[in-house]
């Protein structure tokens, strides 16, 4: 059996810089370890990069990570970049500027889905904006009271955490899914909720297996784009980061 990725990430994303052994190199010249700050572009969520170094002064800029058909995270270097050899020791280190905002970004969609409490048909996160597209056959009546809400919830600073559910309990309360047309990370035995708010008060909770910030106030202010209409009933609603 072919050893899995260990997806540091997903315990820790603040996590900047690690060492990790390769386990093999794809035909592609793809590179997989046996462990991973690299989050790899999955659940409408960029895949990172950043660069790799080993041995006495090599460095391989990543351009993009993605995940194997197989479940593992494969990191993919920039063209004509030099790769190390399977069973090197390297360590990786983030674009974190760019894998930042990816969590302000993250977060702050998740907030939209409580100001906006409609089915979720499709969504993206990069560096400069994100997106939800909702089951909406009307478009909002006022767009700035939505983005004074939203930014009001950013502002309050409410605790986001995770806890583990099994997949069985998961299909017991299929109300936690808000997204349509996005699985929710099942298939391993356990699924990762993310939660905002505390003890006394969630604000939201949905299966998740991105990277977010751990307070909101970390998102920053954010601004409405276009609310555009895609399909009968689907609208865009898109964000940008002030800063």
């Amino acid at each position: 059996m072919q050893k899995m990725t260990d997806l540091l990430y997903r315990n820790d994303a603040y996590l900047k810089s690690a060492k990790a052994s390769v386990l093999f190199i794809s035909e592609i010249g793809g590179i997989v370890f046996d462990k991973s700050v690299f989050y790899p572009n999955s659940g409408g969520q960029a895949g990172d990069s950043g660069r790799i170094t080993w041995g006495q002064g090599n460095i391989c800029m990543i351009g993009d990570t993605v995940r194997t058909s197989d479940g593992n995270v494969m990191l993919i270097p920039e063209e004509g970049e030099v790769i190390p050899d399977v069973g090197e020791m390297c360590i990786q280190t983030l674009d974190w500027e760019k894998r930042y905002r990816h969590m302000r970004m993250h977060t702050a969609l998740h907030l939209l889905s409580v100001i906006i409490p409609l089915p979720v048909t499709g969504g993206q996160i990069t560096a400069e904006k994100g997106r939800l597209d909702f089951d909406m056959p009307d478009a909002p009546k006022d767009k700035q009271m939505l983005e004074q809400e939203l930014n009001n919830l950013i502002a309050d600073d409410h605790a986001v955490t995770t806890s583990w559910i099994s997949d069985e309990e998961l299909s017991l309360n299929s109300a936690l899914i808000k997204t349509l047309s996005v699985k929710p990370p099942i298939g391993t035995g356990k699924v990762r909720l993310v939660k905002i708010g505390d003890q006394n008060r969630t604000i939201d909770l949905q299966p998740c297996g991105g990277t977010h910030v751990c307070q909101t106030s970390e998102i920053g202010q954010v601004e409405f784009g276009k609310i555009e209409k895609k399909g009968r009933q689907n609208r865009r609603v898109s964000l940008k980061l002030l800063y």
